[in-house]
């Protein structure tokens, strides 16, 4: 774990991977020093806000006494059910990369836990890491230039759904109606850092 100062309010942590990043935010919101005002994690990092007249000298020292423990999908903590119509135009590609069937694909998909690690790339896209490494495929060689909101994909570790339409390269195995980001809902993000998330197949049941 390296410490960077990150302008005179933060500080950046650089972690060996993924599953650090996430243990160590995971310690921190379950027992959040005083020091300490607000976290970012992201794929390898977590940014460090100082609280309000807390000294960023307070917040290392705070930091130096936290130990993350591993990672995990259970316990506490809010969860997201999110329906999915399993009819992505990839689906058939997933399951020949990973030697599954298009049954065994959405079974692996749904059958497990999945975290928001962290979000990015556009308002609401959460970043989801799960516990099932058969699902772990390469982006599209070639981006499409239009994904439809709600589409549900694979890339690398990671699970995500589309928050608006956007050029994208993630795999696509589904699509959903869930609402993933509304300015009129409170929060308007709802797979957010943190939250569980649960896939449940209604292909069949939906238009």
């Amino acid at each position: 774990m390296i410490v960077h100062p990150y302008g005179d309010r933060a500080l950046l942590v650089d972690l060996d991977d993924g599953e650090a990043a996430l243990a160590l935010a995971d310690a921190l919101r379950a027992d959040p020093p005083a020091a300490l005002g607000d976290l970012v994690p992201a794929a390898r990092t977590v940014l460090l806000v100082a609280a309000e007249g807390a000294a960023v000298a307070d917040l290392r020292a705070a930091l130096a006494g936290v130990r993350p423990g591993e990672r995990s999908s259970s316990g506490d903590g809010e969860e997201v059910e999110v329906p999915v119509v399993y009819d992505g135009e990839d689906l058939d590609d997933v399951a020949s990369l990973t030697g599954l069937s298009r049954e065994e694909v959405v079974a692996a998909h749904t059958g497990q836990t999945w975290r928001v690690a962290f979000g990015g790339f556009a308002p609401g896209f959460g970043y989801l890491v799960g516990e099932d490494d058969r699902l772990h495929v390469p982006r599209r060689q070639e981006s499409r230039t239009r994904v439809p909101t709600g589409a549900v994909g694979l890339a690398g570790e990671y699970a995500g759904v589309y928050p608006r339409e956007s050029p994208g390269g993630w795999q696509l195995i589904g699509r959903t109606d869930l609402a993933m980001f509304d300015l009129d809902r409170e929060p308007a993000a709802l797979l957010r850092p943190g939250v569980r998330v649960r896939f449940t197949d209604v292909t069949g049941t939906s238009p």
